[in-house]
C-alpha cells in the first residue's frame, strides 16, 4: 500500500505541473542543441531547447549552463514524445521575467539603465538591456546623429521612457543623459578658462567668419581676424576640421558660455622685431599688394606692408601708381623710415635708381666791349664843360 500511495504522490504531483509554472531544475545531461534536467519535487524530466537557455547569444549549451546546476524554469508546454522528457522548459523566459521585474523598479524609481546597442536599424537602435529594447533615433542624442553605426557595440546609459512586459516592450533614450552630461562638461572647462589664458582644442567646425573650437566641454570662437596675421579670407584656407590647435582666450562670457580665441596671439606676431629685420636705409625686395591714390603698398614680409608714396615711385612725375607698378610685381625698395608702434613703414623705389641726367639748355656767351673815349674826350675837363654850358646861357640871354 505505501508503494502504491507514493507511486500516487509521484502522478499527482506530475499531474499538478501546468504550463506557465515556475519549477526548478537540476541539469542532468548537456547535448549539442538541449540540456536535459531533472524537474525538482516533479518526479519527471524536461528539456531546456537551444534558443531558451539564455536572452544573450551564446555558441555552446556548456557557455551557459553546466551539470549539477539548478535553474530556476518556466514550463513552455508537455512534451507528447516523452523520450528526453515530459515537458519542455524555459531558462530564458524565466530570466527575462525577472529582468523585466528589476526594469519596472528602475523605471518607478526615475532610474537609468545599462545596455550595448546590438543593431542599428531603420528609425534607431536595438539594445540589450537584459531584454530587447529600441531607442529612436530622435532619443539617441540632443541633436540629430547622421550616422548610427557609431554607436554600435557600445554600451551606455539609458532612461526608460516606456515600459510594458506583457508586450515586451521597452523604449529607452539618451537625450536628457548627453544634454546633462554636456552641461556638466561644460561647466567643468568653464572652471579653467579665464581671459588671457592659452587653451588647447580641435576645430569642430568652419564657417565663413571664423571656426569654432572643441575645449573638452565648450567651444570658442577663432573670429577670422583671429586665425593669422596674415590676411585671412576663407578660414579653410587655414585650419581644417580635427586639427589640434593652440589659442589665447580673449574674451569670456561665463554665463552665456561663450568663450573668444585668438589664435595669431599665440604666435609671433609679423611686426615683432621689424626694426631689425627691415632696419633704415637697408634694401629689400617685397611684392606689390594693392595701391591707393597717394601711393602703392608693398608686402615685405607676411604680414608687413610699406607704403612707397607715389613721389618715391619714379624719377620722372606720374600721375597713378599703376603706371609704373602692377599688383603682384616684385619690387626692390630701400627702407626710409620704421614705426614699430604704428606698424608703419616708408619705403622708396627710385632712391635705388640712378636719377636720369638732365641736359642744360645752351645760352650764347656775351661778350662785354670795352668804350673808348675819343682821345680828345680824355683831356676834356668838366670845369671846360660848365665853361662852355654857361657861355651858351649868356648868349640866348
Amino acid at each position: 500500500m505505501s508503494e502504491l500511495q507514493t507511486m500516487q504522490d509521484a502522478l499527482d504531483i506530475v499531474k499538478d505541473i501546468q504550463v506557465g509554472d515556475l519549477v526548478q531544475g537540476e541539469v542532468l545531461v548537456l547535448q549539442d542543441k538541449q540540456a536535459i534536467v531533472g524537474i525538482i519535487g516533479g518526479g519527471v524530466e524536461g528539456v531546456i531547447p537551444f534558443n531558451e537557455l539564455s536572452a544573450t547569444p551564446f555558441d555552446k549549451v556548456e557557455d551557459v549552463v553546466k551539470v549539477g546546476d539548478v535553474l530556476d524554469l518556466v514550463v513552455i508546454k508537455p512534451i507528447k514524445d516523452k523520450e528526453n522528457g515530459s515537458f519542455l522548459l524555459s531558462k530564458r523566459r524565466v530570466d527575462a521575467r525577472k529582468v523585466w521585474e528589476e526594469l519596472q523598479v528602475k523605471a518607478d524609481n526615475h532610474e537609468q539603465v545599462e545596455g550595448t546597442v546590438k543593431d542599428v536599424v531603420k528609425g534607431g537602435l536595438v539594445v540589450d538591456a537584459g531584454v530587447r529594447a529600441f531607442v529612436p533615433a530622435s532619443m539617441i542624442s540632443d541633436h540629430f546623429v547622421s550616422d548610427l553605426k557609431q554607436f554600435k557595440g557600445q554600451t551606455l546609459l539609458f532612461d526608460i521612457v516606456e515600459i510594458l512586459p506583457t508586450d515586451n516592450r521597452l523604449i529607452l533614450s539618451r537625450k536628457e543623459i548627453v544634454a546633462n552630461e554636456k552641461a556638466a562638461k561644460r561647466a567643468s572647462a568653464l572652471e579653467a578658462v579665464y581671459e588671457g589664458a592659452i587653451v588647447t582644442g580641435k576645430v569642430a567646425r568652419l564657417t565663413n567668419f571664423g571656426a569654432f573650437i572643441d575645449l573638452g566641454g565648450i567651444d570658442g570662437l577663432v573670429h577670422v581676424s583671429e586665425i593669422s596675421h596674415e590676411h585671412v579670407s576663407k578660414p579653410s584656407d587655414f585650419l581644417a576640421v580635427g586639427q589640434t590647435v593652440e589659442a589665447k582666450v580673449i574674451g569670456l562670457d561665463a554665463e552665456k558660455g561663450r568663450v573668444s580665441l585668438s589664435i595669431k596671439e599665440t604666435v609671433p606676431g609679423p611686426w615683432d622685431n621689424i626694426t631689425e629685420r627691415a632696419a633704415v636705409d637697408s634694401t629689400l625686395v617685397g611684392t606689390v599688394k594693392r595701391f591707393a591714390a597717394f601711393g602703392a603698398f608693398v608686402e615685405l614680409f607676411p604680414g608687413v606692408e610699406g607704403l612707397v608714396h607715389i613721389s618715391q615711385i619714379a624719377h620722372k612725375h606720374i600721375a597713378t601708381p599703376q603706371e609704373v607698378l602692377q599688383v603682384g610685381q616684385e619690387v626692390s625698395v630701400k627702407v626710409l623710415e620704421v614705426n614699430e608702434a604704428e606698424k608703419r613703414i616708408s619705403l622708396s623705389i627710385k632712391a635705388l635708381e640712378e636719377a636720369p641726367v638732365v641736359e642744360k639748355p645752351e645760352v650764347e656767351e656775351v661778350v662785354e666791349e670795352e668804350y673808348v673815349l675819343p682821345e680828345e674826350d680824355v683831356t676834356f675837363s668838366l670845369a671846360d664843360r660848365l665853361g662852355e654850358q654857361l657861355s651858351e646861357l649868356v648868349v640866348e640871354d
